[in-house]
């Protein structure tokens, strides 16, 4: 009965695991074009209101999509517990080829039900090209503040500001909120004072190729090292980096030279954001004429739970482990001077110090931890969707091996049971004359039947119940 159930349980695994497989997006590159921001899949479709009273619940641990349009302002609502900090993400994802303004801007705030901000924050262009730009506010559970602590309804409010002379295109919005959990017992509520600012040693072993995302989802992951990729004019690419506890990230990514002659300023933009995509920090002022140029990012702080005490910005985003996202974004207007061909880019990263032990967070630390999991991601170049199809994929490997494991057993009890029956032989004549029992009539363990007692293999198939 045991073998019955696991063979009935098995096949729909098999097809399940299949159809995710069909399901899973594919990476799609269009060939001399940017490529298109990668929204998540499994992002639901979701209203911004004008007013509060309208506004749609989010939900921790979700996704969602909407639009807004130049001067607007979008509710929504989040439900939020007395214990857990709490981030409302957006990525603002203007279309490709419209005008944006220098000061352009993307603001995100988390308000209490009187209105009082539990936290703000705003992204601005400060390069005039459209790509994607984000940030995000939140609650933080602080000892001794009376300030959005309790639990109750919160809400989210993204406002976009733009100028005359930018397009007055809706730009797409990718939501995203999450919760870390409280800490047991407390934990530190000052901010560090003094940590290693020092650029460390360029990293070793030389560059490595790897190819971009065009998203927060389809990022793929890179671990220290030098990687080299390639971006068109008007292209963003997106990677990914486990950072853990204690550790401290360096990045700069480097322009290859190129034929031509011009001058464009503000052509890389680069930016990191956190593991809860919260704008950590960029550098959007490097000038290119053709020749090499470097872009790198100010020295940040090891990371730590403290940090989030701190009044400066690039401190207090390095607030906990996980995956950091780099985003870099060439300027279309390279094009013009230099050509429409892909310039070559380096990234250099380094992740120095040892992993230190997490704070005694009171649940599942969820997206803030770096997993064994996520290492190898980094270490192989995956991403969401090419890790979400290699689990696929070994849950099919194992639902075989599993069904054919059941299936030779069945088949090696048959050989046993059919070896011994022949072993044995044919039965004893009974002691008189005629067709006694055994003798080769039609009773149990006589000449040839049919039954389970003659020596056949056993049926196998729905009448068998298998």
């Amino acid at each position: 009965m045991k073998r019955q159930r696991s063979r009935r349980r098995t096949a729909p695994a098999v097809v399940v695991a299949l159809c995710a497989v069909a399901a899973l997006p594919a990476q799609a590159w269009a060939a001399g074009a940017p490529s298109p921001y990668a929204f998540e899949p499994s992002a639901k479709p979701v209203k911004g209101s004008e007013v509060n009273t309208d506004a749609e619940q989010l939900t921790a641990g979700e996704t969602y999509k909407d639009s807004i349009k130049p001067g607007g302002k979008l509710f929504y609502r989040v439900v939020l517990d007395a214990k857990s900090n709490a981030y409302v993400s957006a990525t603002a994802v203007p279309k490709l080829g419209t005008k944006v303004a220098y000061a352009d801007e993307l603001k995100v705030t988390l308000q209490d039900r009187d209105s009082s901000s539990c936290s703000y924050d705003s992204a601005q262009f400060n390069a005039e090209f459209a790509r994607p730009i984000g940030t995000y506010a939140s609650r933080t559970m602080e000892k001794g503040s009376t300030s959005c602590q309790s639990a109750d309804t919160y809400y989210v409010l993204i406002e976009r500001t733009s100028a005359a002379t930018s397009s007055s295109e809706p730009w797409d919005l990718e939501i995203r909120h999450v919760t870390e959990p409280a800490l047991r017992g407390g934990g530190p509520t000052a901010a560090p004072e003094n940590w290693p600012s020092a650029s460390p040693v360029p990293p070793a072993g030389g560059p490595r190729d790897r190819e971009g995302g065009t998203s927060f989802f389809n990022a793929p992951g890179l671990e220290e090292g030098e990687w080299r990729d390639k971006i068109k004019p008007g292209e963003t690419r997106f990677y990914k980096v486990p950072v853990d506890w204690g550790q401290q990230l360096f990045a700069s990514a480097d322009l290859s030279s190129s034929t031509g002659e011009g001058y464009v300023p503000s052509a890389l933009a680069v930016s990191l954001y956190n593991p809860a995509r919260g704008l950590v920090d960029s550098d959007n002022n490097l000038a290119y004429d053709g020749k090499p140029k470097s872009a790198e990012l100010d020295p940040l702080p090891p990371v730590a739970y403290e940090n989030r005490y701190d009044s400066k910005e690039t401190v207090n985003a390095m607030r906990f482990a996980g995956w950091y996202y780099l985003r870099v974004s060439l300027n279309p207007a390279v094009e013009k001077p230099f050509g429409a061909k892909a310039l070559g880019l380096t990234l250099r990263l380094n992740v120095k110090g040892e992993a230190k032990q997490a704070p005694a967070y009171a649940g599942s630390a969820g997206e803030f931890q770096v997993t064994g999991d996520d290492r190898d991601q980094a270490a192989s170049g995956q991403s969401t969707p090419g890790a979400r199809k290699s689990d696929t994929m070994r849950l099919v490997g194992v639902a075989g091996i599993g069904a054919g494991t059941v299936l030779v057993l069945g088949l090696g009890g048959w050989v046993l049971v059919a070896r011994r029956r022949a072993a044995a032989g044919p039965a004893s004549p009974g002691p008189g004359p005629g067709p006694g029992p055994g003798s080769g009539g039609s009773g149990p363990g006589s000449g040839p039947g049919t039954g389970p007692g003659d020596g056949t293999p056993p049926q196998y198939g729905p009448s068998a119940g298998w």
